[in-house]
């Protein structure tokens, strides 16, 4: 994936003085979806996608890295004009089929609304001039002080813990079962933990155009990249919510239709 939040994962495969290592895949990167997407065409034979595509497509994952959340996750903000109760319609950014389906699943179980869903370019001002509320993730959510928004705002990694309890997982290494063998396993765990132990680095080549002290503290307090069996539970409590949400969504379009 091309979000900040992955530059841990593949800086080994990138960086590491392991030759080894670093020859081990061709890495490209893309959004979450098109990674999915590739995925899907059989483009790519392994990626950090969407949760809920890795579900949709029946592919095998790797249970040790992925992109996590322990509580509030700073780039998963659902911003409304209106109530969350009274939400009609919602702005998605395209990019990340996984945090789209957590803002419908919070939207249904805690206030009870199914808005209709329209897929804009991540541009706050215009997403909510269309929509009463908006979904924005990735780098352009790093871009927004959600303090100083005038208004409504919920970071959805935080809103899902404290509804179960349970860590929320974004993305995990997804692929078809013949491909994800434990030697590839091996090189992504040993790719993120240097990573891990050389954020000094990351900070500094890859702010973005952030404050470095802001891209430290989302890398190191927010984001989760080494996943746990309580990770691992609650990924796959959200798949079952986000799949059941599917299918009452299209049983009632069914209905409409």
């Amino acid at each position: 994936m091309s979000y900040l939040n992955t530059v841990p994962l593949v800086w080994g495969l990138l960086h590491s003085p392991d030759e080894e290592l670093r020859s081990t895949f061709d890495v490209n990167f893309a959004l979450p979806a098109l990674c999915a997407d590739q995925l899907r065409a059989g483009t790519a034979d392994i990626g950090i996608v969407p949760v809920i595509e890795m579900a949709r497509q029946g592919l095998d994952y790797f249970p040790s890295t992925g992109i996590a959340c322990h509580g509030p996750v700073r780039t998963i903000l659902l911003i409304s004009k209106v109530p969350f109760h009274d939400i009609k319609t919602l702005a998605t950014d395209a990019g990340s089929r996984s945090s789209v389906m957590l803002s419908r699943v919070i939207l249904a179980e805690k206030y009870g609304v199914l808005p209709s869903v329209i897929s804009r370019p991540a541009n706050l001002a215009a997403m909510l001039t269309e929509a009463d509320a908006a979904l924005i993730i990735g780098d352009a959510a790093l871009a927004l002080d959600p303090a100083t928004l005038p208004f409504e705002t919920l970071d959805l990694g935080e809103v899902w813990n404290k509804m179960t309890g349970l860590p929320m997982v974004f993305a995990i290494w997804s692929g078809r079962k013949e491909v994800m063998l434990p030697e590839y396993e091996k090189a992504l765990i040993a790719s993120c933990r240097y990573g891990l132990t050389h954020m000094d680095d990351i900070v500094r080549v890859e702010s973005r155009g952030f404050a470095p002290d802001l891209v430290r503290k989302y890398l190191t307090e927010h984001i989760v990249f080494e996943l746990g069996p309580r990770d691992l539970e609650g990924m796959k409590l959200y798949i079952k919510h986000a799949l059941a949400l599917e299918n009452r969504v299209q049983q009632k379009e069914g209905i409409s239709a």
